[in-house]
């Protein structure tokens, strides 16, 4: 395989396989939510300042993955 090819592929993977975790974990967190939601919504409010916290820190770890795909996207660039 071409070395160029190997440096785009790890990219991909980096991305692609970074930003599932998160997204898995967003639509996790969306139903629970609106699971509670259902069954307490007396809770309403500390149900979702819960929710907003947990999402910001599921995000961010999606951002870090994009900045380190990124990251390899501008090195596997330079290098050829």
């Amino acid at each position: 395989m071409d070395p160029e090819t190997v440096k785009w592929l790890a990219v991909g993977l980096t991305g692609s396989i970074g930003l599932l975790g998160p997204a898995l974990g967003l639509g996790l967190i969306g139903y629970a939510t609106v699971t509670a939601l259902g069954r307490n919504p007396e809770a309403r409010g500390a149900i979702l300042t819960n929710m907003i916290l947990v999402a910001a820190l599921t995000e961010a770890i999606g951002i870090y993955a994009l900045i380190v795909s990124i990251i390899l996207a501008m090195v596997a660039k330079t290098a050829a």
